[in-house]
């Protein structure tokens, strides 16, 4: 039986957590985009390398952050985080909407609000 794609999202941000991006590239399609819902705007991703690189310059400014929740809705899956809080402020939640292919990560979508995600998700 294959692993279900939410189960696959939520190893992929642990692998995130330890700096695992070897396990990040082997999840990633090589074609993967990763925006903010315009994948033609500046600083959006269109391939593997790109996002690895991405993922690593974020990875060396500050922390990830936590994983909130794991929504999973067949080909795609909410991914709900908290980056990590400056000051004594908690930070707000925000959520990438992932789409799966054949176990592979082809789209990420970046969400400021989890509610938004959600919807796109038809969650």
């Amino acid at each position: 039986m294959t692993e279900r794609n939410g189960e696959l999202a939520r190893r992929g941000f642990e692998a995130v957590l330890r700096g695992d991006l070897d396990f990040i590239r082997e999840l990633l399609d090589a074609d993967v985009k990763w925006h903010g819902g315009d994948p033609s705007a500046p600083g959006a991703c269109h391939n593997r390398e790109q996002a690895l690189e991405f993922m690593r310059r974020a990875r060396s400014r500050r922390p990830v952050g936590e994983l909130i929740d794991v929504v999973d809705a067949g080909d795609k899956v909410v991914v709900i985080m908290r980056p990590p809080s400056e000051g004594s402020e908690q930070a707000t939640l925000h959520a990438n909407l992932t789409t799966f292919r054949g176990g592979k990560v082809v789209e990420m979508v970046h969400y400021a609000n989890p509610e938004d995600a959600l919807k796109a998700a038809g969650v």
